[in-house]
């Protein structure tokens, strides 16, 4: 019964926009599916056509061309039944088949793990992406009811597919410009993570909504006055943030529920770009914008084409009237409460809200959205590229994580146009963002106009020149401080094919210092040892393997690790013997640092293998890791004496909310000689919470700006955060 409402439900939604022909060739899929899948059932207990149909449905509001809603309706019936894509194709035409063999999965081949089937079958996804977008549409929506329906799930299963989703899936709909599908799939992935802090955050927001309404209403109706007194045309609309950036904002600052004030945020849509900034003085002459809180996303859009002005304001308690109502003292902080804006005009918002669904849902010719296509095809093609060189299931998995998080820094080429760029970027890796060939004979940079080495870190707002000599080709050492895997992957491909003996010898040479350690002859290593290691690793040859030793993509202790695992030595003798691995804090690759624990130089660190994916390193106190240091799996690490590298380090500093702390802290950290790479600043109450990135060399360094930190009779504490910051 609940799939023929569905069905009449969705035939309602398309009739809309659709012709009669192509209803009817909907009708004709619903019934397709219907027989196709009939006997089958979801862990619920439903019927299985309710899932096709279902998520047929969640594409309507993007007004989807008939192809797109059948492939849909179809899109697992390849994957479950006995029904081929050619058959398909005589029913329902070609472009329809085409779609769906795009989201059905290999299952018809053999994987040895579950990480090597999900790798092949997003490259799979991501080729039929880079041929049509709609692919992604169609698997979006097919994640999304998925997720919605989780609930009858075993609890490993539904942790592991939350866990893929908020990684992947919604990493995708983020990069697509789906901000709603983006946000329910972060939602969702949090509730089947944490269900008890999910009910919790959720019981705790339904008794408060009430209470904090009547900020949301005097402060909507505040903007508003503002605005018309400025004669400025505009809806404003005011909303809760979602759980789970309620539950990041919790986490990252140590905050109790009831000390987070901004859980609602407020939309401003204008007509004109002038009026964007125009309403920004407006509103900043009505409550006091926080310092670093305004980011300007219309000068310097986000890369998944997302464009407004965002500032967050300070909103005193005396300006909500206690005569609302449903006023109430608990619904407003002890101090100011801070809010958030975002500015932007209806134009922008069409892309804010649907992002590559804009294509089919506003039939305009837009300009803007006619690029954001154009780019969104751009990244997908230039993706599918970097994964396809890509060697086993783990670096293709790692490399598809990095490349859908957005770049947050925004640099100008030579002639004004804006790239966009990791955190920790260089002058080469921007050079390989322009082009395969300019990284390739590259020779130097010029930053601001002044020339610099290759390795130099760029920042918000660099202009950017590359010098080039045609007759120049890459460096090995190049490896050790590029950090976007664009570059890794040419440059190590560059080696691969231009030096391939060189490297293997290279390789060989270190791979043999390496089990002469441990009293393994690499000659004498038998072909069955061998025949293991390149099974396990998914490498055609032993040559292959040197080679990326050689390069640097492997590392010689890591692979005689393996060796000895597929032999007869004890584990725990080679743990032992194995000289300890020199830390450089640039080798990238097979090394890792860990993000729950950030190590930097001084720390005392430990190595976790992860088989299949190399090595991580910890420091010895992380509280993530899962197994004891003696284990087989762990190995003996050391930084090395002469790291010239930056690290990273956060941390995190209460102190008593009064006047001038903030400049007393910049200073002291300044007179040590340090720059601030990111800050931002939370007034709590009676309590300020300042939260600072900066790079040091070594512990010593971030103790000496500890030290002159502490000195200020305001501060309360200082706290290193060795978790990375959510992006």
């Amino acid at each position: 019964m609940a799939d023929i409402v569905s069905a009449e439900q969705l035939i309602e939604e398309v009739s809309s926009y659709l012709s009669s022909q192509d209803i009817e060739m909907v009708r004709q899929a619903i019934e397709f599916s219907r027989v196709a899948h009939v006997g089958q059932t979801r862990q619920s207990g439903e019927s299985y056509v309710t899932h096709p149909i279902a998520v047929a449905r969640i594409l309507t509001p993007f007004r989807l061309d008939v192809q797109t809603i059948v492939a849909a309706l179809l899109h697992d019936v390849v994957e479950d039944t006995d029904i081929t894509t050619e058959e398909i194709a005589a029913k329902f035409g070609k472009g329809v088949a085409t779609l769906v063999d795009g989201l059905s999965k290999l299952d018809k081949v053999f994987f040895e793990t579950r990480e090597d089937a999900q790798a092949e079958n997003f490259r799979k996804m991501l080729m039929s992406m880079a041929q049509d977008v709609r692919v992604v549409l169609i698997k979006l929506a097919d994640r999304l009811h998925n997720m919605r329906t989780l609930g009858a799930m075993s609890d490993d299963k539904r942790e592991r597919i939350a866990e893929e989703t908020l990684q992947i899936y919604a990493q995708i709909a983020y990069r697509m410009g789906l901000h709603d599908i983006y946000q329910e799939l972060q939602d969702l992935s949090f509730k089947n993570l944490h269900p008890k802090i999910y009910q919790e955050l959720s019981d705790a927001l339904a008794i408060t909504r009430n209470k904090r309404r009547v900020v949301l209403d005097e402060v909507k109706k505040k903007l508003e006055d503002r605005l018309k007194e400025h004669n400025i045309l505009a809806v404003v609309s005011g909303r809760q943030k979602s759980f789970f950036s309620i539950y990041q904002k919790m986490r990252e600052k140590s905050l109790a529920f009831n000390e987070v004030f901004d859980v609602f945020a407020f939309r401003v849509l204008v007509n004109t770009l002038p009026e964007c900034y125009l309403s920004l003085g407006a509103l900043h002459s009505l409550y006091k914008p926080m310092p670093g809180k305004f980011k300007d996303y219309i000068a310097i859009p986000k890369e998944n084409g997302y464009q407004s002005l965002h500032s967050t304001l300070m909103v005193p308690p005396e300006k909500i009237s206690k005569n609302h109502p449903t006023f109430n003292s608990d619904a407003v902080s002890p101090s100011e409460t801070p809010i958030e804006i975002q500015i932007r005009t209806h134009e922008m918002h069409k892309i804010c809200d649907v992002g590559v669904a804009s294509h089919w849902l506003y039939k305009s010719g837009d300009n803007t959205i006619r690029e954001f296509h154009q780019n969104t095809h751009k990244w997908l093609q230039e993706l599918l590229d970097r994964l396809n060189r890509s060697g086993d299931s783990s670096v293709l998995m790692d490399n598809l994580r990095v490349d859908l998080f957005p770049g947050e820094v925004y640099v100008f080429t030579h002639t004004g146009k804006i790239r966009s760029l990791p955190r920790d970027a260089t002058a080469l890796d921007f050079a390989y963002n322009l082009h395969e060939k300019i990284g390739t004979h590259c020779t130097g940079a010029k930053v601001n106009h002044a020339e610099v080495p290759l390795d130099t870190v760029l920042f918000n707002g660099d202009r950017v020149e590359i010098l080039l000599d045609d007759d120049a080709e890459p460096k090995l050492a190049w490896l050790d401080f590029v950090t976007t895997a664009r570059a890794r992957s040419y440059i190590s491909h560059y080696f691969k094919t231009t030096y391939y003996d060189d490297m293997v010898s290279r390789g060989r040479s270190l791979l043999e210092q390496t089990c002469l350690a441990i009293n393994i002859v690499l000659p004498e290593i038998k072909e069955a040892q061998w025949q293991k290691l390149l099974k396990d690793t998914k490498v055609k040859t032993r040559e292959d393997i040197l080679a990326d030793i050689g390069i640097g993509d492997r590392h010689a202790v890591l692979v005689a690790r393996r060796l000895a695992q597929a032999s007869d030595i004890n584990l725990g003798d080679v743990a032992q013997k194995l000289p300890a691995i020199i830390i450089k804090g640039t080798e990238g690759g097979p090394i890792r640092f860990a993000n729950c624990c950030n190590p930097i130089p001084g720390d005392p660190i430990v190595g976790e293998f992860q088989r299949r994916k190399g090595l991580l390193v910890h420091t010895q106190d992380c509280p993530s890791l899962q197994r004891g240091y003696s284990v087989p799996s762990a190995l003996n690490l050391e930084w090395d004496h002469d790291i010239k590298r930056l690290f990273p380090v956060n941390f995190s500093i209460q102190a008593h909310n009064q006047p001038g702390v903030l400049a007393k802290v910049s200073a002291a950290i300044g007179d040590a000689g340090f720059n601030i790479e990111n800050l931002n600043m939370d007034n709590e109450g009676k309590y300020a919470w300042l939260h600072f990135t900066l790079k040091v060399s070594n512990t010593q360094q971030l103790a000496t700006i500890k030290e002159g930190i502490r000195k200020y009779p305001e501060i309360i504490a200082v706290i290193r955060e060795k978790e990375s910051p959510s992006k």
